[in-house]
């Protein structure tokens, strides 16, 4: 075995892991089986909001901590399982009440406060679509997917709405409330305050029959090539939650789970809202930003056995000279699992050697739904991999074939398209308003990913790159083409071409290389002009971080700007094939 492998032994384990043996679990598994893991709906039918929420409130869980919320300032507030049953319920019967109908959009832009939470679930109760938004998404961005999303009603808080949704209310005629998170008195017959709301509502609801394949939530993700896809979700999708719940986060009764990931991103939801309440575990949400010493306190005090986090937070604890196992009791620590962008094999020895406990990664996409590959707490970690299918989920390497055909990559350690059989519960059912990209997304019974990737003689999987053009920049993927156009509203630009640069502390930051209109020099000034600008329509997770002024951008013959080209002039790597280049 390779010596910088990492092999747990089963009594080296707080508690004994949910998979002990792959293959057999591999080998003996039916999504059959893990339908019998839920009550179903008095009703009829599948909800995600009484998986999660009502069916522990109905039984013996009733009593315990469902959410645990800690505010940036030192707040605590705890909610129970049935506390959460009444408030969402309280939240399912407003939206109701407001006449917003089974399938209807419902977005969300906030940061992590209670209300959030309980609102999501609210949202499912009624048979709503959750539509998460990034509170730190600029206008524009939240315009985009509010129109393709088709949104009926918008919750946000107070400041969210005077700096970011008031510039664009004229562009969304079909928006019919906004619901203030914060709000303690209605602004308007329109704009509404979700406390004088949920004072008024009833505290019973019955979710009525909800078909499995009902659309549950619908997420944004960026292309390369044109604007943000809505990605659809069903309730069947939880399926997945829980199975990867239980053997890749290996959740247990008693855990205490905190999953760092923003809720305007398809992990907050999935692993940071549904999958810990599915299982019925307590969830912990910090209201603050990152920092050290606030994050390993909260594992300390909140007595954290369970963490999922990013590559971009552990290799900002990695720059920190500190060693936490001595400053801080992390005894309680069982398994930290990362995901949002490859996890380097010095971040997976870093833990073992900090923490105390490696860091496994994992993969998965947006259109997945959940985790489909990973390293699991009780099997060989390799450092660097993104590990091993889990149960359920048929994977594979591929060649696509002229003839519009898939041909399946049987010789370990070549490189091609990651693939999935489809059949998986979670698999996305569409691209809202796009079928034609979705038709693109499979190649008969393969989804193909769009991700490169080579598989090993044991059948661990490594991450190769992008096939396309997504930045991902601190766990968030950010599409060059809204950029672009972002930039090219500027007076000044006559052309935007941007790329991901690799960058050690955030993976990837985004930068910008314009041409200017006649009439406009390049300067220092302009510089810090457009970077302003860019922050205050897109927002500064989104926005460019450096620019770069050239007279003439590399473009094909039919006028697409070559951001392949522009990146490996950056890095000063080969330019490859160049015969479609623009003379």
């Amino acid at each position: 075995m390779n010596e910088k492998w990492i092999e747990k032994k089963v009594d080296e384990f707080l508690v004994t892991p949910n998979l002990l043996e792959y293959d057999d679990a591999y080998k003996k598994f039916t999504w059959e089986n893990v339908a019998s893991e839920f009550d179903g709906l008095p009703s009829g039918g599948l909800n995600i909001a009484h998986e999660a929420i009502d069916r522990h409130a109905n039984g013996v869980s009733a009593g315990k901590t469902a959410l645990l919320w800690l505010g940036q300032n030192g707040e605590r507030k705890a909610y129970s399982f049935a506390d959460m049953k009444i408030e969402t319920a309280k939240f399912a019967n407003v939206l109701k009440t407001l006449g917003i109908l089974k399938g209807e959009r419902v977005f969300t832009l906030s940061s992590r406060i209670p209300e959030l939470y309980i609102s999501v679930i609210g949202i499912l109760k009624n048979q709503n679509v959750v539509c998460p938004l990034f509170s730190q998404f600029g206008p524009e961005p939240i315009l985009q997917r509010m129109q393709r999303g088709d949104a009926k009603v918008l919750l946000t808080t107070k400041k969210l709405y005077d700096k970011k949704v008031i510039p664009i209310l004229d562009e969304l005629p079909e928006l019919r409330f906004v619901i203030l998170l914060d709000g303690d008195e209605h602004y308007s017959k329109n704009v509404l305050s979700f406390s004088r709301l949920m004072n008024e509502a009833s505290g019973t609801f019955e979710i009525p029959y909800t078909d499995p394949e009902d659309m549950s939530i619908l997420h944004f993700t960026s292309g390369t090539t044109g604007m943000p896809k809505g990605v659809v979700h069903v309730h069947k999708a939880m399926y997945t939650h829980w199975m990867s719940g239980k053997y890749v986060l290996d959740l247990h009764f008693d855990d205490n789970y905190w999953c760092t990931a923003d809720p305007g991103w398809v992990t907050g939801t999935s692993y940071g809202i549904i999958t810990p309440w599915i299982h019925g575990v307590t969830n912990i949400v910090d209201e603050g930003e990152f920092d050290a010493a606030r994050w390993y306190k909260t594992l300390q005090d909140e007595k954290v056995s369970v963490w999922y986090t990013a590559p971009t937070a552990i290799r900002r604890l990695m720059r920190i000279d500190s060693e936490p196992t001595k400053e801080y009791d992390l005894s309680h620590l069982r398994l930290i699992q990362s995901v949002g962008e490859p996890l380097n094999p010095e971040a997976v020895v870093w833990g073992e050697q900090k923490l105390n406990l490696p860091i496994h990664d994992n993969w998965w996409q947006t259109e997945t739904g959940g985790i489909m590959i990973a390293n699991l707490i009780s099997q060989t970690i390799r450092p660097g991999s993104m590990g091993r299918p889990l149960p359920g989920i048929e994977a594979g390497i591929v060649h696509q074939n002229d003839d519009g055909t898939v041909t399946e990559v049987t010789e370990p350690n070549k490189e091609g398209d990651l693939a999935l059989k489809v059949g998986f519960p979670s698999l996305f059912r569409a691209y809202l308003h796009n079928k034609e990209k979705y038709d693109k997304s499979f190649v008969g019974d393969w989804y193909i990913s769009g991700d490169l990737a080579y598989k090993d003689e044991d059948g661990y999987y490594w991450f190769v790159g992008r096939a396309d053009d997504i930045i991902k920049t601190s766990g968030h993927m950010v599409g060059p083409f809204e950029v672009e156009s972002a930039l090219m509203e500027h007076p000044a630009v006559a052309e935007a071409g941007v790329i991901g640069k690799p960058d050690e502390m955030i993976g990837q930051l985004v930068k910008a290389f314009v041409s200017l209109k006649a009439g406009y020099e390049p300067s220092e000034e302009l510089k810090h002009e457009l970077i302003g600008f860019g922050r205050k329509k897109l927002g500064s997770a989104v926005a460019p971080k450096e620019i770069e002024f050239q007279e003439n951008l590399p473009k094909t013959r039919s006028g697409k700007i070559m951001r392949r080209l522009l990146k490996a002039r950056e890095m000063g790597l080969p330019e490859g094939d160049t015969s479609t280049l623009e003379d």
